[in-house]
């Protein structure tokens, strides 16, 4: 029987379990740091704003608590279909607004991550992603 002497002891069930908790803290936190910044506002800046981005105050609201990389999974699956998102972006902005808005309240986002990593997002997505139909529409980059 070995020893382990200037190693310490992992316990990646448990190290995982701490990291979900902390991305939930991470999120929550951001959450509520921004409602707080939402409600000094006020409600009439804040549906202005809501109406620039073509919302409702409380899609803005909605929409703006998933946080500020809750829609970085359309990007790597644009890429996965042969779509450059920056090119989409600049030449259909409403567009790729419009896929973000989608993204960003998904439900299937474990399931998106996992294709995603491994490698069969573009076959599995449509499937599952609400934003497949657009995503069919759209030519892919040469």
């Amino acid at each position: 029987m070995t020893r382990k002497t200037d190693e310490q002891a992992t316990y990646p069930v448990v190290e995982t379990i701490i990291d979900i908790i902390a991305d939930w803290v991470k999120k929550h936190r951001y959450a509520a740091g921004l409602r707080d910044e939402l409600a000094r506002c006020g409600s009439e800046e804040v549906a202005r704003a809501a109406r620039d981005f073509g919302l409702s105050s409380s899609e803005l609201v909605l929409l703006a608590s998933k946080g500020p990389h809750a829609a970085d999974q359309l990007a790597k699956l644009l890429l996965a279909l042969g779509v450059d998102p920056k090119q989409l972006a600049s030449e259909n902005s409403a567009m790729m607004r419009d896929l973000q808005r989608v993204c960003i309240v998904c439900g299937h986002k474990q399931r998106c991550e996992h294709d995603l990593a491994a490698g069969t997002a573009a076959q599995r997505h449509r499937s599952y992603c609400p934003n497949a139909g657009s995503l069919a529409a759209l030519p892919a980059s040469k």
